[in-house]
């Protein structure tokens, strides 16, 4: 039986339980295989990618809270797969930085992530993924624009 309640055809519902699955599916994997959570990963993940980040360069990279970030920081430089280092930038804040383990775990982890990312979109065409990626992308940035006001839109909500 479908459900009739409008929570089934709301959007950003629809979107929390894709990524739900689709990121719980890969996080079980690199959890079981390397013992890291979400966070760890995608804090990883950023660096990998892009190289030395601020904490609070991860956290806007990331969209997590500042508390799963440090946390993600502390435990990947406990197990020595990312170091701090002082940012010459500003002289204040550190650098995280993947070391060379943290490297080499990433650069493991990366092929199974693609490889997962095939299977799960397998029945897409290329098209598709195309498409679905930018509108991803449109949404993204759209919530981001979005005011805090903008969102209240007059019900008082806030």
């Amino acid at each position: 039986m479908q459900p009739t309640s409008t929570l089934s055809r709301f959007l950003p519902y629809q979107l929390s339980l894709a990524s739900n699955a689709v990121s719980g599916r890969i996080a079980m994997e690199y959890r079981q295989r390397w013992g890291l959570s979400i966070p760890e990963w995608r804090v990883m993940a950023v660096l990998g990618d892009s190289g030395a980040k601020t904490q609070r360069d991860l956290t806007k990279r990331t969209l997590m809270d500042k508390v799963a970030v440090n946390r993600a920081c502390k435990v990947l430089e406990e197990r020595n797969l990312a170091q701090r280092t002082p940012n010459a930038q500003d002289g204040r804040s550190h650098l995280l930085e993947l070391t060379e383990p943290g490297h080499a775990m990433h650069s493991e982890i990366m092929p199974l992530a693609l490889e997962m990312e095939r299977q799960l979109f397998a029945g897409f065409s290329a098209e598709d993924l195309n498409l679905f990626r930018n509108l991803l992308e449109r949404a993204r940035v759209q919530a981001e624009g979005l005011a805090e006001d903008d969102l209240a839109g007059g019900y008082g909500i806030r």
